[in-house]
């Protein structure tokens, strides 16, 4: 099983929220950016405004599962940045409801194959 990628940089998270693309979920947001590698980036960004540690952690535990699951689907050279809406209520933080958000959100960017639905 290989490790996923992770962006660790300020200036990395700082080129994709500025540079990047937006697409919005029920209670997820992405940026996503074309980058040149033949992997992808991730990288996760929540708000302390969100809750105390377990819950972001929680909250980043989630979304770094689903996307680890569908990652071998999604189409090579993009760098994400995930972040968990404010207005978002933290009890819809369920692996379904981040399954369905980031799906939701994959498809808008048109960055996985079809046959993974």
């Amino acid at each position: 099983m290989n490790k996923t990628i992770m962006l660790k940089k300020n200036y990395e998270f700082k080129n994709v929220l500025s540079k990047g693309k937006y697409y919005s979920g029920e209670n997820i947001e992405a940026f996503i950016i074309k980058n040149n590698l033949d992997y992808n980036l991730l990288g996760l960004a929540i708000s302390t405004k969100i809750g105390k540690a377990v819950k972001r952690n929680m909250i980043k535990r989630l979304i770094r599962e689903n996307y680890k699951n569908i990652e071998k689907s999604i189409n090579k050279g993009y760098s994400i940045v995930f972040l968990w809406k404010k207005k978002a209520n933290i009890k819809n933080a369920t692996y379904n409801n981040i399954k369905k958000d980031i799906f939701l959100i994959f498809d808008k960017a048109q960055i996985i194959e079809k046959e993974v639905f």
